[in-house]
């Protein structure tokens, strides 16, 4: 374990987890995120309500997807464990002790970015350090995690992406 990550999260933490809402609004994202459950059914809706652009919902869908299964398919080749200082409070149970990347970052970022170009607004973007600084209030991940999630996530958008646009 990296001794100054631990203290980023430990600063975090005490900075932001006693604030009122804070710990309920960081664990209703764990819960959306959880295995980018939240994104495919945002994708499947889109897909489903909106015709003209079913295209670009379902290649929201499938970056979820595909960043999801790539975050998990990195954690088990890495296989770092999860944050276990003494100071780190952990404030949600996970599915797995393998912390990098972080998955919720992944397919948050994924999402966001479709998101993002499919209305054509910025403002989608905004979710992804939200969802990145929640798994560090919540104690399940270092910030070297979030940051590699939120890369694998725009990479893995920008790939699904061409191939949307090249076989259109």
């Amino acid at each position: 374990m990296s001794s100054s990550e631990a203290r980023i999260l430990v600063g975090i933490q005490g900075a932001l987890a006693d604030l009122p809402g804070v710990l309920p609004a960081a664990r209703g994202l764990s819960l959306l995120g959880e295995h980018a459950a939240g994104w495919l059914a945002l994708g499947a809706a889109g897909a489903i309500v909106d015709r003209r652009r079913r295209r670009q919902w379902a290649g929201l869908f499938t970056a979820a997807l595909f960043s999801h299964a790539a975050s998990v398919v990195l954690k088990r080749i890495v296989r770092r464990p999860r944050p276990h200082d003494e100071e780190i409070r952990i404030g949600v149970g996970t599915p797995s002790r393998l912390s990098f990347p972080s998955s919720h970052s992944t397919s948050t970022t994924a999402t966001m970015f479709y998101l993002s170009r499919i209305t054509r607004s910025p403002l989608p973007l905004l979710g992804i350090p939200v969802m990145a600084l929640s798994r560090m209030v919540l104690g399940v991940h270092y910030p070297t995690d979030v940051l590699a999630g939120a890369i694998l996530g725009a990479a893995t958008a920008e790939a699904v992406h061409k191939i949307e646009r090249a076989t259109a």
